[in-house]
């Protein structure tokens, strides 16, 4: 099995490195040997791979720069993946595709379910529903799998984010009205990995629209105390005291694209259909800071 995976560089990309390649060969391939803003380049590097399976971990994801960029974020999210999605259906490879909470409008307080209707709020958002949108109207063989607040032990993350902050600073504030669940890199590529073998022995395997999060859910704010609780455990030292981290408001820390206050997602429909087991979000949460604290105690 041939396995084509694009945005093989982020975080998601370099865990899918790992999971993929234990089914079969991957050619990975990211900027500038795709360049996703050139839609009219998909295909070509489609048709010279001849994949078996298509794995679409590129995005545009800058969710405030997308509120000047439009353009950009439609041709990234949007275009180059509806042309993905031709592909894929010419060639009958499966495609599996990675979307965001941001597709829904935020309201509420109960997980969102894959056949709730669609709302988004930032330039992001909508361009990432576009693409949704495109796979399925497209009517190749695919997995979308929508989930939130990534985050892993390289890249640039929320986790990394609050580690070095706490580092420097003695007050941090941090948002907590608005509700979700941290995900893993790591637990998506063992996800799209089950999945792509569950398409490789079964033709009759489930397709369409699966969420794909960890259980529970939390906020911002709770997750900031997690990473340095857990570090504090372990015998790291911050700047920042006891006390020093601080809950606010949506409203108190203003960003150019709006937020969903609710991006709980529920995931039984992907449990159900692939035998995934989605652990609590604190069970990956712990060892990815142990990873980044490996060392650091003092």
């Amino acid at each position: 099995m041939r396995i084509l995976l694009l945005g093989s560089g982020g975080q998601v990309g370099h865990e899918l490195r790992r999971s993929l390649g234990l089914l079969g060969e991957v050619v990975a391939l990211d900027h500038p040997c795709v360049d996703f803003a050139q839609p009219k380049t998909v295909a070509s590097i489609v048709t010279s791979v001849s994949p078996d399976v298509i794995v679409n971990a590129a995005a545009y994801t800058a969710v405030d720069r997308a509120e000047q960029e439009p353009d950009l974020a439609h041709a990234v999210n949007a275009e180059s993946v509806e042309a993905l999605a031709r592909c894929a259906a010419a060639t009958r490879s499966l495609l599996v595709h990675f979307s965001t909470d941001y597709v829904y409008p935020g309201t509420g307080d109960r997980p969102w379910v894959e056949s709730d209707p669609t709302g988004p709020l930032s330039t992001y958002g909508r361009t990432k529903l576009t693409g949704d949108d495109a796979i399925i109207r497209c009517g190749c063989r695919h997995v979308i799998l929508r989930t939130s607040w990534v985050y892993a032990s390289r890249g640039k993350n929320f986790v990394r984010t609050i580690l070095r902050l706490a580092a420097e600073r003695e007050r941090l504030s941090v948002v907590d009205d608005q509700f979700g669940v941290p995900t893993a890199a790591s637990f998506l590529a063992d996800v799209s990995a089950r999945v792509v073998e569950r398409h490789q022995h079964d033709s009759g395997a489930p397709s369409g629209v699966f969420h794909a999060a960890p259980t529970g859910s939390t906020t911002w704010f709770g997750v900031a105390q997690a990473v340095l609780e857990r570090a504090r455990s372990r015998g790291v030292a911050f700047k920042l005291p006891q006390g020093g981290l601080t809950p606010c408001t949506t409203a108190e820390y203003p960003l150019p694209a709006a937020r969903p206050k609710n991006s709980r997602l529920s995931v039984e429909r992907l449990q159900r259909a692939f035998g995934v087991r989605c652990p609590d979000w604190r069970e990956d949460l712990n060892r990815i800071v142990d990873e980044l604290t490996e060392g650091a105690s003092t």
